[in-house]
């Protein structure tokens, strides 16, 4: 029986450690740091986030500059707004929250990030930089979860890991984070010929693909260990991951629960970058 990586204990540990940064980064410059969270439209998941997120500034002392845009907000609008943050003192982070309406070119509203203040780790100038083993902000997902598996002692160096999912918020900086670390890197998708066979070759199995249950717990290899990173609401209102949690527990060594995993561990890593990115523009770090 596998044993549960806590992310809500973790994630606690990341903000205790964030509100003492905080604290002395106030001390130091007598600044407060500032986060800011835009968001276009009314989808329900999206103002869930973001709340999330204000409660998290609150909890570690930051101050948040929330902007909660009507959903037919121009691109040209949008990007005005964002330049002006990009220029305010007062702002050393700024969240987007996706998706975007539909017309709307999320990339370029991206793109008009400083990546200074890209706190999210979207920018291709810090995406760039992780490729290429440079210093930078990471994107926040990925982050966390090499935050999880560091607290729980996993070595990687030469561990098969397989990613399931390509996305440039979690699967693709997921993967370069672990070559980082020394893991044999295998990502998986929907073109994927057998998925089974690769998840059952894994050491480590992070999913990100968004699909419930996709991930058979049959699959797993006897002893590997299990970052889903999924987040789906089934019809009857019950929240799943992409992986097949009773049977995956039973084979595992250790494993992430949906919810209470990797979620809390997204938003504490946004804190923590954001005191990062307030460091760097204080020359402090």
């Amino acid at each position: 029986m596998a044993r549960i990586i806590d992310g809500k204990a973790i994630a606690q540990r990341v903000r205790a450690e964030v509100k003492a940064g905080a604290l002395a980064f106030g001390e130091a410059t007598g600044v407060r740091i500032g986060l800011a969270l835009l968001r276009v439209g009314d989808d329900p998941a999206s103002a869930v986030y973001v709340r999330s997120k204000v409660k998290a500034c609150a909890e570690v002392g930051f101050a948040s500059f929330e902007h909660e845009l009507p959903r037919e907000t121009s691109q040209r609008d949008l990007l005005d707004l964002v330049a002006r943050l990009d220029q305010d003192p007062a702002v050393h982070g700024i969240l987007v929250q996706l998706p975007l309406p539909d017309h709307l070119d999320a990339d370029a509203v991206l793109m008009a990030v400083d990546p200074r203040k890209d706190v999210d780790g979207f920018h291709p100038l810090n995406a760039g930089r992780l490729m290429t083993g440079r210093p930078g902000v990471r994107a926040c997902t990925p982050f966390g979860i090499m935050r999880m598996l560091d607290h729980v002692g996993i070595d990687l160096a030469g561990r098969r890991a397989v990613v399931v999912g390509r996305s440039n918020i979690v699967g693709k900086p997921m993967a370069m984070l672990l070559l980082e670390r020394n893991a044999t890197v295998v990502m998986c998708h929907s073109r994927t010929r057998d998925l089974a066979e690769e998840v059952g070759r894994a050491d480590l199995l992070v999913s990100a693909i968004g699909r419930p249950e996709l991930i058979r717990g049959a699959w797993v290899r006897p002893g590997a260990v299990v970052v889903d990173v999924g987040m789906n609401r089934l019809p009857d209102g019950r929240l799943v991951g992409d992986v097949e949690f009773p049977a995956a527990e039973s084979r595992a060594s250790w494993i992430t629960t949906v919810p209470g995993g990797v979620g809390p561990m997204t938003v504490a890593t946004l804190m923590a970058n954001t005191l990062h990115a307030a460091r760097l523009a204080a020359g402090l770090a």
